[in-house]
């Protein structure tokens, strides 16, 4: 078995363990990251998920490193696309004009500037990545990790890396349940949290649902798949609170619960420019082809792109039949490849029944572009991960420190250890337990330092949505650029815990460490306040 040694490692390389890595790099410290699918980036890109974010991000409330990485996307197109004079001169371009974000890209766009990010740390051999791999055991002593044991996916290949921080960045919070760290998932009880949104007693195995989403364009053709093993299964479903069958345009609006027809047009004739991406304004989803459009072919020169690409993760691919968190290896299989034969359902239907305008059924001329996710078979390469396991935290995030209804005017919860701010509404998804939406409005929140603190384990550091959040805060602590957030601050964080012989504990606990840390985080471009949003 290989053996290898780093300041730091990393465990997981989606957005959080790219932007931990960052962090960690910048101090001058030694980084292995490790990532068990062939791109690193997570949400953004191999879970093809383009990013959530609120409604002031083009003028702050995001850190300085995830402003270049949007910047950086926005410059590829410029560099490396033919766009039409309009879409080149648009300060905020939005490649694919959808109405879900203010930048929706096509996966491997964003997944070359991330690469580039960390390019520089690589070629001075302070950054080691190590894909695809992915965990398997850890080697702990007391409350200490000492090394973490990671098998080559594919090779079977084993390699134990020692370091004197490891960050799980995994999707799951796999390192969690490694190491015997002290872990919660699913819903906590009201009694436990006092959340409104929480129901009387914990459902441990209530959790959101995963989605497999798949990216699609329309062209000439009879494009259409061979029908899916468990098309007719899925073709009956009907979940009880969801206002018809759930391979249909019918579904509980997220905000409202009101059953919402939702309409599909592909390509539609619309003008990218005038798209305003203003969460504030409503959700944008009436027209599933430009909710999550990924590129509009009218931002590039005539005859570029045959087709608009469309973004496929919308409420009907919502799996809901199952948890794959604490299952067997067996059953989280089992799980995953259900959730796939609903996502080739869907496309199925959507090629074959889904009702017209003009009252025909079905877009035969819908193509999977599995190009433009990094496959054969068609889909995301990962499935798309909304909840995670979850530490026990020093300071745990609560529904009413953030909730409007609770809060008001006072804004969310202001944290003496504040390390970032982030903004969404709390946002969760039907779950695995039968629940609908759960859509909560909130304040401009910050992230506390103590958020990332396990009770007890003394070098573990979760770096991702595996903070100390509940199953209800979770809901807008989960999205992209908090994530990111949370990553970078892990990374800087294990960096100066080595540069001043601290314990992560002891920078939360004094004030001094603790305003000399804010202070760092400050120098890198990390706001740890909001400034007042009310003009905004």
């Amino acid at each position: 078995m290989k053996e290898m040694r780093a300041d730091i490692l990393v465990v997981g390389g989606g957005l959080g363990g790219v932007a931990a890595a960052l962090g960690a790099c910048r101090a001058g410290k030694s980084v292995i990251l490790t990532e068990e699918f062939d791109w690193i980036g997570g949400q953004l890109t191999s879970q093809a998920v383009p990013s959530d974010e609120h409604s002031w991000v083009e003028q702050f409330g995001i850190t300085r490193s995830y402003r270049k990485l949007r910047s950086g996307i926005r410059q590829y197109y410029r560099d490396h696309y033919p766009l039409t004079e309009g879409a080149r001169a648009w300060d905020d371009l939005n490649p694919g004009a959808g109405w879900v974000s203010r930048i929706c890209a096509e996966p491997r766009v964003s997944l070359a500037v991330i690469e580039a990010m960390l390019m520089p740390y690589r070629g001075a051999g302070r950054l080691t990545v190590l894909q695809p791999y992915l965990p398997v055991a850890a080697d702990v002593e007391g409350d200490t990790v000492r090394a973490v044991t990671l098998r080559q996916r594919d090779t079977g290949r084993q390699v134990t890396v020692t370091a004197d921080y490891i960050l799980d960045a995994t999707e799951l919070g796999d390192l969690l349940q490694m190491t015997g760290a002290d872990y919660v998932k699913g819903f906590e009880a009201q009694s436990d949290t006092g959340e409104p949104s929480a129901p009387p007693v914990a459902q441990p195995d209530n959790v959101q649902a995963v989605s497999i989403c798949f990216a699609v364009d329309h062209v000439d053709g009879d494009q259409t798949i061979d029908k899916p093993e468990n098309y007719d299964y899925w073709r009956r479903y009907q979940p009880e609170f969801w206002g018809g069958p759930l391979l249909g345009f019918t579904a509980p609006h997220p905000r409202t619960l009101e059953f919402t027809t939702r309409s599909f047009t592909p390509n539609v004739e619309d003008d990218p420019l005038a798209v305003d991406a203003d969460q504030r304004k409503g959700g944008g989803d009436e027209n599933l082809w430009i909710f999550r459009r990924i590129a509009a072919r009218r931002n590039f020169r005539p005859d570029f792109y045959a087709s608009d690409i469309c973004l496929v993760n919308w409420p009907m691919i919502d799996y809901m039949d199952g948890s794959i968190i604490d299952v067997s290896e067996a059953e989280k299989a089992r799980h995953l490849k259900a959730a796939a034969d609903l996502s080739y359902s869907v496309f199925y239907w959507l090629q074959t029944e889904a009702p017209r305008l003009d009252g025909g059924q079905g877009y035969r001329g819908l193509r999977l572009r599995g190009d433009i996710t990094g496959t054969e078979h068609g889909l995301a390469m990962a499935p798309y991960i909304r909840e995670s396991r979850r530490i026990k935290p020093v300071t745990r995030i609560v529904e009413q420190d953030l909730s409007y209804a609770v809060r008001g005017a006072k804004g969310a919860m202001h944290y003496r250890d504040s390390v970032g701010i982030g903004m969404y509404r709390i946002d969760l998804h039907p779950s695995t337990g039968g629940d609908n939406y759960i859509d909560v409005p909130s304040c401009p929140f910050e992230i506390p330092l103590g958020a990332l603190l396990p009770q007890r384990m003394k070098n573990l550091i979760p770096a991702g949505k595996n903070i100390g959040t509940t199953h209800i805060t979770n809901g807008c602590y989960r999205l992209h650029p908090v994530e990111w957030n949370v990553g970078e601050v892990a990374g800087m964080l294990a960096a100066y815990c080595l540069e001043k012989g601290l314990s992560p504990h002891q920078v939360q606990e004094e004030d001094g460490p603790l305003h000399d840390f804010q202070r760092a985080l400050g120098r890198e471009g990390i706001e740890i306040r909001w400034p007042d949003v009310a003009a905004y």
